[in-house]
């Protein structure tokens, strides 16, 4: 059960097309953002980091959100590795390829590049950070500078959702559930403290 209660929409006014943005491509207005509009300049400035990491710049939506899914995989926050679910699956990632996240380093369905970004994800999600000089190294065989900046500030940003969700036990949203069920179920993923 959530320690805090999301708000509803009209808590603030001036989230609303945002809230409707989201409603309209994820099926569902997130209730940790619910959750920080108690303070709305800290839910404006997390909406605004979302957007530049997840949705600007030229590493893939869809490998974003297998590395925000393996990140959270390694913390263990299963309120975001249903969120990433439902993300990967709009961003045309298939339930096969998103169930063998738990296992991409021998999956097929994985390239070389996308290994070495979820590899990093992976080591840098856990406590102690495992990042190493060779996670780097064969991240730039694939990838850019700044493209490196968009795969790490992706992997930071669900340093931040991982803790929240977790720390306020946020409730999933039913169709997250539905999603991260139907793709990641066969793996052994259940809602946990999250659950409605």
């Amino acid at each position: 059960m959530a320690h805090l209660d999301p708000l509803p929409w009209e808590a603030n006014p001036q989230f609303r097309e945002r809230f409707e943005h989201y409603q309209a491509t994820r099926g569902f207005v997130p209730n940790s953002i619910l959750t920080m509009q108690r303070r709305p300049a800290i839910a404006q400035a997390f909406m605004d980091l979302n957007r530049a990491v997840l949705y600007e710049g030229t590493v893939s939506e869809e490998l974003k959100m297998l590395v925000s899914l393996v990140t959270s995989q390694a913390s263990g926050c299963r309120y975001c590795q249903a969120h990433m679910t439902n993300l990967a699956s709009i961003y045309k990632a298939s339930d096969e390829k998103i169930r063998a996240v738990w296992a991409f380093e021998t999956s097929a369905l994985f390239t070389a590049a996308e290994r070495a970004a979820l590899r990093l994800g992976y080591h840098a999600a856990l406590v102690p950070n495992e990042a190493s000089e060779a996670d780097f190294a064969e991240l730039k065989k694939h990838f850019d500078e700044g493209q490196i900046v968009e795969i790490v500030a992706t992997i930071a940003l669900f340093g931040y959702l991982n803790r929240w969700n977790d720390t306020m036990a946020t409730t999933l949203e039913q169709r997250a559930v539905e999603v991260a069920g139907r793709a990641i179920g066969a793996v052994g993923w259940e809602a946990g403290k999250h659950g409605g």
